[in-house]
C-alpha cells in the first residue's frame, strides 16, 4: 500500500476503505508519513469531503492511535457532554453537577482554552485549591464517591489527532467538517462514555458562523458516534451573542455557582435545562427530554445542584467556601463601568470580539502556554432586544491596570448595535439532532 496512491485515491473524490485508513493514520502517528504526503491528503479531503464510512473509519483510527479510558468499573450508563465553544460557555459548571445531583455518573475529562472562547479547566483553576490534574485511581474513586469528576486529557488519549490537527492548522485545512467531527468525536469515543450529548453552536461569537454549516457537523457527528457503537444526539444553539452575562474565568464561575442558586441569566438556565434532559434521556433517567429538563430544573432550583457542584469542588482539593462567599474568587484591581453614550434597542452584539476583548484583557491565551488572569474579564448588563438609556451600565470591565480598562470600554461601545426599533429576543436553541 502507498501514500501516494491513497492521495491520489481521495484526489479524484474515491472513497478509501477502512484498511487504507489505518494504514494511514497508524503510519502518520509513527511519523512513517512525512507531513508533506499528510497534508496533501488533508486538502483533498478538504475539496472532496468523505462518507460517513470513511469518517467514522478515521475516527476509530485516531481513537486507536492511543489509550482509550475504560469506564467499566462505574456502575450505570456514563454519559459525556461535549460544547463546540463558545463566548461566556460556562455549561459544564452548571450542567454537570446537576446531571450527577440527578444519579447519572459524570466522568468528563476536558481541554483548555484558545483564542476568543474559554476553557473549562481554566475556569475551574480560578478556584483556589482546584486541581485539574489528577491520577486514576482518584478519578474512578471520586465518581463512585460522589457521582463526579472532571479532569484533564492526558497526553496519550488520541495521540494521532493531536499531531494530524496542529498540521490542518498550518495548511489551511482546519474548515472540513469530516476532519472536524472525526477530530472532535475521537476524543469523546476514547474517554469512554456510553453516551455523548454535543452542544453545537452556531453564530457571530462560534467556530461556525453559519447555522447551516453547524448543521452538517452536527449531523456528521451524530452518524460517525451511532456508527460506532455509541448514543450521541447533538443540541445547536445560538452564539449570536454571549451566554449569560460574565465573560472570564473567575467571573463566569461566580455566575455559574449563581445559576445553581435558581438566580442565573434565562439562557444559561435554558441551555442547562435542556442538554440536561438529553443527558437523562440518553441515560434512561427520563421517558422523554422535556421529562428529563423538568427533573434538571426541580434539581437546579432545590439547591441539588449547588450541593454537588460543592461536593466536587472540595474533592479536588478546591476552597468550597466560594460557593457561598464568592468573593474568595480572584478579584480584578480595577473594574470599571462601561456607560452607554446613546440609546435604543440593541440589534446585535460583536460577540466574537467580546470575547477577544476579554482574551486580551488576560482572560484568554493566544498560545497554550500563555499566562491566564483567572480575575479578568467582561460582565455585560444588555443583551439583544434590551432597551438601553443614553447613562446607562452596559457592561463592567475587570481590568488588570486603567489603561488596559480605558482601552477595553471603547471596544465594548463598539460591539452593540443600536436601533431605534424595538428588537424581539432571538432564540436559543435552533434544533435537536
Amino acid at each position: 500500500m502507498r501514500v501516494y496512491d491513497l492521495i491520489w485515491k481521495k484526489r479524484e473524490g474515491k472513497e478509501l476503505t477502512k484498511a487504507e485508513i489505518d494504514f494511514l493514520i497508524a503510519g502518520y502517528a509513527k511519523g512513517e508519513i512525512p507531513d508533506y504526503q499528510m497534508s496533501a491528503w488533508c486538502m483533498a479531503v478538504y475539496f472532496k469531503g468523505m462518507s460517513f464510512e470513511e469518517a467514522t473509519a478515521l475516527t476509530l483510527a485516531m481513537v486507536n492511535s492511543g489509550r482509550q479510558v475504560d469506564l467499566s468499573r462505574i456502575n450505570g450508563t456514563k454519559v459525556d457532554k461535549h460544547s463546540t465553544g463558545g463566548v461566556g460557555d460556562k455549561t459544564s459548571l452548571v450542567l454537570l453537577p446537576a446531571v450527577a445531583a440527578a444519579g447519572i455518573p459524570v466522568a468528563k475529562m476536558s481541554g483548555r482554552g484558545l483564542g476568543h472562547t474559554g476553557g473549562t479547566l481554566d475556569k475551574l483553576e480560578s478556584i483556589p485549591g482546584f486541581k485539574t490534574a489528577i491520577d486514576p485511581e482518584q478519578f474512578f474513586r471520586q465518581v463512585e464517591q460522589i457521582g463526579m469528576v472532571l479532569a484533564g486529557q492526558t497526553a496519550d488519549l488520541v495521540p494521532a489527532d493531536k499531531k494530524l490537527y496542529a498540521l490542518r492548522d498550518l495548511t489551511a485545512t482546519v474548515e472540513s467538517i469530516p476532519l472536524i467531527a472525526s477530530s472532535i468525536v475521537s476524543k469523546k469515543l476514547a474517554s469512554g462514555a456510553d453516551a455523548v450529548v454535543l452542544d453545537v453552536k452556531y453564530g457571530d461569537g462560534a467556530f461556525m458562523n453559519q447555522y447551516q454549516a453547524a448543521l452538517e457537523l452536527a449531523q456528521t457527528m451524530v452518524e460517525i458516534g451511532n456508527r460506532s457503537g455509541r448514543r450521541f444526539k447533538a443540541v445547536l444553539s445560538s452564539m449570536e451573542q454571549p451566554l449569560g452575562m460574565a465573560i472570564g474565568n473567575s467571573l463566569e464561575v461566580a455566575e455559574a455557582i449563581t445559576t445553581l442558586k435558581g438566580n442565573g441569566p434565562a439562557d444559561l438556565t435554558e441551555l442547562c435545562t435542556v442538554l440536561g434532559g438529553v443527558m437523562l434521556w440518553l441515560a434512561g433517567k427520563a421517558d422523554t427530554i422535556d421529562a428529563g429538563s423538568e427533573i434538571i430544573s426541580e434539581i437546579i432550583y432545590s439547591g441539588k445542584g449547588l450541593q454537588k457542584f460543592q461536593e466536587f469542588v472540595q474533592a479536588q482539593g478546591g476552597n468550597s467556601l466560594v460557593v457561598d462567599e464568592p468573593d474568595l474568587l480572584p478579584r480584578a484591581k480595577v473594574i470599571k463601568k462601561v456607560i452607554a453614550d446613546q440609546e435604543g434597542w440593541v440589534e446585535r452584539i460583536s460577540c466574537r470580539e467580546l470575547g477577544l476583548i476579554s482574551m486580551r484583557l488576560g482572560s484568554g491565551r493566544t498560545k497554550l502556554e500563555d499566562v491566564i488572569y483567572p480575575e479578568v474579564g467582561i460582565v455585560i448588563n444588555k443583551k439583544v432586544g434590551d432597551y438601553i438609556k443614553a447613562g446607562e451600565v452596559i457592561a463592567e470591565i475587570h481590568a488588570l491596570t486603567e489603561t488596559a480598562a480605558d482601552l477595553a470600554t471603547t471596544e465594548i461601545r463598539d460591539c452593540y448595535l443600536l436601533t431605534q426599533q424595538p428588537v424581539a429576543k432571538p432564540e436559543l436553541i435552533k434544533a435537536i439532532i
